[in-house]
């Protein structure tokens, strides 16, 4: 490890528009903490939001931002040990770990009931100042972290993927997907692609996959989907029923983030469909909330963040039943953030990026 005096290269965040690369001081271990390396560390669609000044970020005032600017941005980050704070023995240095994106308080009612994912502190990776993210040469894993240790077979690019992965996972468990099942998966970006590969393991009848980006509907169908569509080409409403017998599909995921995926997921629903919303919206969205009850008593689930997941995530990209080929489509370098956050965002044949510190 180097001396304490040495600095590090970070990407803060300061304000919408306004993220530096900055030299800072390389942090610390304290008492149950680690330090660890960064060898990669992913952008997120909610990092990209951010920079654009997304109100779920940002909010409307300093009374309901929820960002701590400046701030270390990342939470999708893996590395190598080297350095362990008192008490965390089980841990060795040149170990590959990774973190939850949540660090949770332990001690508000979610947290005293095992929901720690839901903490009332909310204290995410990359997005509070205690807790700064991965996008730098070096991270501190705060003390309430929850850590997995990494297989050293696994590729940077699956020990990336562990956390976007777990998220689209944990968005599928809530889907309560049966045998029987019409499964629409709308937004095939790196997690939503993975999530027809996680409800396919279900095997229900059919999984139908929808996205505007040609390369990313090909990765749909890679991955296992039997149909997609683009919203832009077609009524996916009338697609959806002709292959349902008219009724629709019992299962939306919604990973696109999109406002108008909303309206289009209530509309291609059966009645007593269920409807899951992932995707983070930059605005708020508009919707006929009377389809829900009057219309046709849907069932309608939030998925947040992971859950109790990673494990399972690492066990099944370790076996090979959890695919990752091709869902990391650029790597930069952490000097060419800018580069590498536009190719994020307008990129044909982007799934996920990857920074390199």
């Amino acid at each position: 490890m180097e001396k304490r005096d040495a600095k590090m290269k970070a990407l803060f965040s300061y304000a919408p528009y306004d993220n530096r690369l900055e030299e800072t001081d390389i942090p610390s271990a304290g008492p149950g903490e680690l330090v660890v390396k960064v060898l990669g560390c992913g952008i997120c669609a909610g990092d990209v939001k951010s920079y654009h000044g997304g109100i779920r970020i940002w909010g409307t005032s300093l009374e309901n931002r929820y960002i701590e600017a400046p701030v270390i941005g990342g939470h999708e980050f893996f590395g190598e040990v080297v350095e362990i704070g008192e008490g965390m023995d089980s841990y060795s240095l040149g170990e590959w770990v990774t973190a939850e994106q949540i660090a949770p308080c332990g001690e508000c009612e979610f947290c005293r009931q095992g929901k720690y994912w839901m903490c009332q502190e909310s204290a995410v990776y990359g997005f509070k100042q205690h807790i700064h993210g991965g996008f730098a040469e070096y991270i501190r894993l705060h003390k309430n972290s929850r850590i997995h240790k990494l297989p050293k077979s696994f590729t940077p690019e699956q020990a990336v993927l562990v956390e976007p992965i777990a998220c689209g996972m944990h968005a599928v468990e809530m889907a309560e997907i049966g045998h029987d099942d019409t499964v629409v998966i709308a937004g095939l970006g790196a997690i939503g692609t993975s999530m027809v590969n996680l409800a396919g393991l279900y095997l229900p009848k059919q999984i139908i996959g929808i996205d505007v980006k040609p390369f990313r509907m090909e990765m749909g169908k890679k991955y296992g989907a039997d149909y997609v569509l683009n919203p832009m080409e077609c009524n996916v409403e009338e697609e959806i029923r002709k292959r349902t017998g008219g009724y629709g599909c019992d299962v939306y995921i919604e990973a696109s983030g999109s406002p108008r995926s909303v309206t289009q997921g209530l509309q291609s629903l059966k009645n007593h469909g269920r409807y899951v919303q992932m995707g983070v919206f930059a605005e708020e969205v508009k919707a006929d909330w009377n389809i829900i009850g009057d219309g046709k008593e849907l069932s309608i689930r939030g998925s947040h963040l992971s859950a109790l997941t990673f494990c399972s995530v690492i066990k099944g990209i370790e076996s090979g039943l959890i695919k990752t080929e091709g869902l990391i489509s650029h790597s930069f370098g952490l000097e060419q953030w800018e580069e590498a956050f536009e190719a994020a965002e307008k990129a044909p044949q982007a799934m996920k990026v990857m920074l390199r510190p």
